[in-house]
């Protein structure tokens, strides 16, 4: 591959005390592994230096940079945010780590809407120590989709291979998720979600399976009125739409047999409905893409997991897979994009 046609893939550090660097260290471990693209890290070299050593990672180094437009395409490249002089923690959730992370994350996000990188994959973050006047969200995907600042709606989709589940309700109390279920919201997600499917995964047709909210999908309203009022009138205003959506199902009985891979994609009403099966299925490998909106962004499925930092236990498959369905996406968009621009040009 040209050099200049390499993928820049930011990666940003997370948390400084949890499995952030162990992950992203580990997935870049031989040269051979970023081959096809340009690994960029937002974060501290100390602290990346620090997590080496803990982990007794050999022949591994880094490239200082000052700014993405100096990484060398054959080096793992770091761009230092914020202070270097922080002090590690490994297991703590600490003020000064939330405030690294964050520092990564902004400068990373920025990069990414001036074209500076291509893509985005984040560490894991503590949602709690990251809060500041500037971050006031609870996730990454709140954050970026006010970022984007052009109106787009993000959509949590977990994917592993040709299982895909996005959420209606992201990071949201179980208090609140019921009165968060509308028609519209839920046909919102539906065109974001069919969008992503044909944009970014090149499926012309996509079958989408709509969970209910209730318990055996309301038991025709035994067990709630859900999907009567609101999901079933939303899968139909989706389908006048010309979006193949089907449903409302029983989250378990998808989930507990082979219907699961009949279709495309599966759109859960809540975090855990959705979040839950598919980490028991599939927590290895799964990646959490935020959808739906103009830049691309990946993360491993998994979170800061302070109670391993240091010791050498993360497995860096999430990460691994993070950073290739993050290039196969901006690959995916690029290609749509071009046989648009010359199906326009032959138009005219």
């Amino acid at each position: 591959m040209e050099e200049e046609q390499k993928i820049r893939v930011g990666l940003t550090q997370g948390d400084i005390n949890g499995i952030g660097y162990e992950v992203i260290l580990k997935a870049l471990g031989e040269p051979e592994a970023y081959e096809g693209f340009t690994p960029i890290i937002y974060g501290s070299p100390k602290v990346a230096a620090y997590h080496r050593k803990a982990l007794n990672i050999q022949n591994f180094s880094l490239n200082n940079i000052r700014t993405a437009e100096e990484a060398h395409p054959k080096r793992v490249n770091i761009v230092t945010c914020g202070s270097d002089e922080i002090h590690v923690e490994l297991g703590k959730a600490t003020a000064e780590a939330g405030q690294a992370a964050f520092d990564a994350l902004k400068t990373a996000v920025d990069d990414l809407k001036r074209g500076a990188i291509d893509v985005l994959v984040t560490a894991p973050i503590n949602k709690k120590t990251v809060q500041n006047d500037e971050f006031n969200f609870p996730g990454h995907t709140e954050y970026l989709q006010q970022q984007a600042a052009d109106g787009s709606t993000a959509l949590m989709l977990l994917v592993a291979d040709k299982l895909r589940v996005g959420v209606v309700t992201g990071h949201l109390p179980v208090s609140k998720i019921s009165e968060n279920i509308t028609v519209e919201r839920i046909v919102e997600k539906l065109r974001i979600l069919n969008q992503t499917l044909r944009q970014d995964f090149t499926i012309r047709r996509p079958r989408i399976a709509v969970l209910g909210l209730n318990p055996h999908a309301g038991d025709d309203g035994l067990l709630g009125e859900e999907e009567q009022t609101i999901i079933g009138p939303a899968i139909q205003a989706a389908n006048n739409e010309g979006i193949y959506a089907m449903g409302p199902y029983a989250a378990d009985g998808i989930f507990g047999s082979d219907a699961l891979f009949r279709f495309d994609a599966i759109l859960a009403m809540y975090h855990d409905q959705g979040l839950a099966p598919f980490k028991a299925l599939a927590f290895t490998n799964g990646v959490n893409y935020t959808a739906g909106l103009p830049f691309v962004r990946t993360s491993p499925d998994h979170g800061t997991a302070h109670n391993i930092a240091g010791q050498d236990k993360a497995d860096c498959a999430s990460m691994r897979s993070a950073i290739s369905l993050a290039i196969d996406i901006f690959r995916n968009r690029k290609l749509n994009a071009d046989i648009a621009a010359s199906a326009m040009k032959r138009g005219k």
